[in-house]
């Protein structure tokens, strides 16, 4: 019996599946997440200084990584930087300045060509140019090495501001401390050169128009009206949907896990249970805290399970149920100890040490599935103004992750306390991270990654099946086969149930 690994490109490899080894190795090394990207995309930001592009640029590539699409940013400001001196004054970008636009358009085209490389070597899917780009003689040339000389898909994303509060906001909250000017010169003077460095691109600048033909996304002062030109494909569509759902408005967001519960108590994962004793105090003491900081126009999300509703009760504010926010299924696995899970399912308990991200509880979910079913949530988040999320470990991992750019390797292994409110800040090209403790004690429920994974059974491996994404492989398999048994050992293994769409019953970790 063999099995056959492909990729964009083709045959990746064909392997015995009875080779316990190298099948288990190529499976870990090949076993990402679904492959969204049938060609490298470049998305190329368009602008004049202090519009927002290297913030929407560092946001979109968070999201598209957090979603499984590798990307990464090359931004020719960092390019410079490294081919000059240290910086001196706005002369530097006048138009009439040779020598220094020599410099210029070779960082320019320096980054393009790393970024074309670091495609075509297959070591990322998405890049974006994070670039002026002001000129139609500039995207030309970016069309020409990237669709006519290299193949990939251009998406261009121009952010098009002329509110003067806005640039001036900008200017004072980023640009003023980026490297150019931080310790070279004091706030005022830093503000009138940098203004002087945008009338020198305003000269020449030709913002982006049907004209051109290229697919493209407008953004106009910071989303009041958005323009979308011939979009095409799935990764472009991703690119619009987010980038129009995403604001600047100074907001904070609020995490914090449901209060201890009864299960909690007796160290088992799942389940529906009611709130210990110390978690109905917690939940008092949240409700406290809450109206003690007197949030503007906050909003209280739960998932529909009780513990975390009844954590939120005693909070006077606006409160949704989302089943969103239910916590990762655990399958069979439901309410059972880790050690019980390990003595009767040894095979998926190595299994889950080897790879937690991507392993799924048979019959439940993975933290890979769970990211999935939090995009329309993220999406949600990124509209809105203050919230208050009260979740569950692994679902709050999910979410932390996403707005602290961690990857699937860090991400199952963030440490989300009880009792513990976990205060995001979005700042301007990341997010600022309080820890606040109440003060009301709770069990440990993390578990630290195994410094040594448990060696994989061989009825594991036999058993392998990747993560279906076809229809019919998503089906329930049939009640006989819940719990087969392995001929040779005799012993039971849980991952001979194929996962499918269970009945899902969401849970703690």
């Amino acid at each position: 019996m063999g099995l056959r690994l492909i990729d964009r490109h083709g045959l990746i490899a064909e392997i015995d599946v009875w080779d316990n080894q190298n099948a288990h190795r190529i499976l870990l090394q090949t076993g990402d997440r679904t492959n969204y990207v049938n060609l490298p995309h470049v998305i190329a930001m368009v602008g004049l200084p202090a519009r927002g592009k290297t913030y929407i640029a560092k946001k979109l590539t968070r999201y598209l990584n957090w979603i499984g699409i590798k990307t990464h940013v090359f931004n020719v400001g960092e390019y410079r930087r490294q081919a000059t001196e240290a910086y001196k004054s706005h002369d530097f970008f006048r138009p009439d300045n040779t020598e220094a636009m020599a410099v210029r358009s070779k960082c320019a085209l320096d980054a393009l060509e790393d970024m074309c490389k670091w495609l075509e070597n297959d070591e990322g899917e998405v890049a974006v140019y994070d670039a002026t780009n002001t000129t139609k003689d500039r995207r030309k040339l970016i069309h020409d090495v990237v669709c006519e000389r290299y193949g990939f898909k251009l998406f261009f994303v121009e952010s098009y501001c002329d509110d003067p509060n806005i640039i001036e906001a900008n200017i004072r909250e980023v640009k003023i401390n980026s490297p150019d000017y931080k310790g070279y010169m004091n706030e005022d003077k830093a503000l009138e050169d940098f203004m002087q460095r945008i009338r020198h691109y305003e000269e020449c600048y030709q913002t982006l128009d049907e004209s051109e033909n290229y697919s493209f996304l407008k953004i106009f002062n910071t989303g009041q009206k958005v323009v979308v030109y011939r979009h095409e494909g799935h990764i472009q569509s991703r690119v619009v949907y987010y980038l129009m759902n995403i604001h600047i408005m100074p907001r904070s967001i609020y995490l914090t896990r449901h209060g201890e519960s009864e299960l909690n108590l007796q160290g088992r994962i799942g389940g529906d249970a009611d709130l210990s004793p110390r978690g109905w105090e917690y939940s008092r003491a949240l409700a406290k805290f809450i109206r003690e900081q007197n949030i503007p126009r906050l909003r209280v999300w739960t998932s529909q399970l009780k513990r975390t509703i009844q954590t939120a009760g005693g909070i006077d504010a606006p409160q949704e149920r989302w089943k969103g926010l239910n916590e990762i299924d655990a399958g069979i696995c439901e309410e059972m100890t880790y050690e019980e899970i390990q003595e009767r399912f040894p095979a998926d308990f190595a299994a889950r040490d080897q790879d937690k991200f991507h392993y799924r509880y048979p019959r439940g979910e993975s933290y890979e599935d769970l990211v999935a079913r939090l995009e329309p949530v993220i999406m949600e988040l990124e509209r809105q103004e203050n919230v208050l999320v009260v979740g569950h470990q692994a679902v709050l991992r999910c979410l932390l992750a996403y707005f602290l750019d961690k990857n699937s390797d860090e991400l199952p292994y963030l440490r989300v306390p009880l009792h513990t409110i976990l205060k995001l800040t979005p700042m301007a090209y990341g997010c600022d991270l309080q820890m606040l403790q109440i003060g009301i004690e709770a069990v440990d429920t993390h578990r630290e990654k195994p410094a040594v994974p448990g060696a994989l059974d061989p009825v594991f491996l036999k058993q392998f099946q990747p993560t279906p994404t076809d229809p019919e492989q998503l089906k329930d398999p049939p009640v006989s086969e819940e719990f087969a048994t392995d001929d040779e050992t005799g012993e039971a293994s849980a991952l001979s149930v194929q996962c499918g769409d269970a009945q899902k019953r969401h849970q703690d970790k």
